[in-house]
C-alpha cells in the first residue's frame, strides 16, 4: 500500500503544481479559463445519510478492508491498545478536472488520490478510530471564482459531508469521545459543520478537538460560530487547531485572495479578517519554536517509493500576518512541489507529522483524564 501511496501523491503533486504555476504567471482571466470548469451546474439530487451504511461510501472506517488511515510511517509503531475516540476525517481536494463542479463518487483518478490524502494525513490520528467519507467533492476551480456555480458545487460537498457526519455519529458509543479533522477543502467544509452540528449540542462537550488545517479559521467571522474555543493551551481538549504552512520569503497574496473570495460562518465577508494560527509545535497560538521542537516531519522517498522520519528539521513560528513561517526552505527531499509564493500547504500535516500525533494523543488524554474527575 505505502508503495502505491507514493507513487500516487507524486502524479498528484505534480497536478497540483502545474495549477499553481499557472496561478503565478497567468492573469485571473486565464487562470479562470484553465481551470474553473466549463460547463453548467448539473443538479444532482441529495443521497439520504443512509447511503454512508454502505462501507464503499468511505475511504476509511473501523473494519474496512485496506484501510489507508492505517499506515504507518516505517520506524512508527502502532499502538497496542486504541484511544476510545472516533475521528471524523474530511479530505482535502483530490479533482482537479474542469469537466464537473463537482467530482463522480466512482471517478477512478480522485478516488485514489482521496486514498492518499487520507494515508498521508489522517494516519496522524490513528490511535484513534478513523472515518473519512466519500463526497461529491467541489472541483479545485470552485475554489478560483466567485462565479454562483462556485456556492452551489460547494453546497451538493457539504450536504454529502453532512449527511456521511449523521452516520458516524449513529455508530458511536454512548458519550463516546470524538475528534474532528481535515485538510484544505475538507477544513473549509469542517467549519460549516461544527456551526450545524457542533455548536450548542451535546457532541460539543464531546470533542477532543478540532483540527481544521489548510484553510483560514477566521477569528471574528468564524470562530465564534463554531461552538467552541481557539485552543489556548497544549494540553487542552475541546478545542481548535489549525495552521497554513509558508516558508520565506513568502509571497501569500494568491492565498489571501482565495481567502477572501468566501464569506465566513456569519456570512459576512473575511477579507482583511485575522485567522487563527497554532504553532503544531507548540500546541498554542502565536508562538515560535526552533527546529528542535519538531518529533518528526514525512519526508517521502518517491524513487524508492518508500517514506522517512526526520526529526529537528523543521521550526515554526506564528507571524503577525497569521500564517505559519517555517523560515528558510528546510533542507529536506520534499520534491519539486513546493508551490509557488514558498507555500507549503501540500505539507501542511506531513511537516508535523509527529508533532500533530502527539498533539492528538495529548488532548485526547487530556478530555479523559477531565470526565474522570
Amino acid at each position: 500500500m505505502a508503495r502505491k501511496f507514493l507513487y500516487v501523491i507524486a502524479g498528484l503533486t505534480v497536478a497540483v503544481l502545474a495549477l499553481m504555476l499557472a496561478l503565478w504567471f497567468w492573469s485571473e482571466d486565464l487562470t479562470e479559463m484553465a481551470f474553473v470548469p466549463n460547463v453548467s451546474f448539473a443538479e444532482q439530487q441529495a443521497l439520504p445519510p443512509e447511503s454512508w451504511n454502505n462501507p464503499a461510501m468511505w475511504v476509511a472506517r473501523p473494519g474496512l478492508k485496506d484501510d489507508p488511515s492505517s499506515w504507518l510511517p516505517p520506524g512508527i509503531e502502532a499502538p497496542k491498545t486504541k484511544l476510545p475516540v472516533a475521528v471524523f476525517f474530511v479530505h482535502p481536494t483530490s479533482y482537479i478536472a474542469r469537466d464537473a463542479w463537482n467530482a463522480a463518487l466512482d471517478d477512478t483518478v480522485s478516488r485514489d488520490r482521496a486514498n492518499l490524502f487520507v494515508q498521508g494525513m489522517a494516519s496522524p490520528f490513528n490511535e484513534g478510530e478513523v472515518w473519512a467519507p466519500r463526497y461529491r467533492q467541489a472541483a479545485v476551480g470552485t475554489f478560483l471564482t466567485a462565479k454562483p456555480e462556485a456556492a452551489q458545487a460547494i453546497d451538493l460537498a457539504y450536504a454529502d459531508v453532512l449527511a456521511s457526519f449523521e452516520i458516524f455519529t449513529r455508530n458511536l458509543r454512548p458519550d463516546q469521545p470524538i475528534a474532528l479533522a481535515g485538510h484544505s477543502q475538507g477544513a473549509f467544509l469542517l467549519r460549516r459543520l461544527m456551526r450545524d452540528r457542533i455548536a450548542g449540542t451535546p457532541l460539543a462537550q464531546r470533542l477532543v478537538g478540532a483540527w481544521v488545517i489548510g484553510w483560514p479559521v477566521s477569528l471574528e467571522h468564524d470562530l465564534p460560530k463554531m461552538g467552541v474555543p481557539a485552543c489556548e493551551r497544549a494540553d487542552e481538549p475541546g478545542c481548535i487547531v489549525s495552521w497554513l504552512s509558508v516558508a520565506d520569503p513568502a509571497d501569500t497574496a494568491m492565498l489571501l485572495k482565495a481567502y477572501a473570495r468566501r464569506t465566513g460562518l456569519d456570512a459576512k465577508s473575511v477579507a482583511g479578517s485575522a485567522f487563527l494560527c497554532t504553532n503544531p509545535l507548540t500546541g498554542v497560538p502565536g508562538s515560535a519554536a526552533g527546529a528542535e521542537a519538531n518529533l518528526g516531519t514525512l519526508v517521502p522517498d518517491f524513487k524508492a517509493r518508500s517514506g522517512t522520519m526526520a526529526a529537528q528539521v523543521v521550526p515554526a513560528t506564528c507571524s503577525p500576518d497569521h500564517f505559519l513561517h517555517i523560515g528558510p526552505p528546510p533542507k529536506l527531499d520534499l520534491g519539486a512541489y513546493v508551490l509557488p509564493g514558498n507555500n507549503y500547504h501540500l505539507y501542511d500535516v506531513t511537516l508535523f507529522w509527529a508533532n500533530l500525533r502527539a498533539d492528538f494523543e495529548r488532548r485526547t488524554q487530556a478530555w479523559l483524564a477531565k470526565q474522570q474527575k
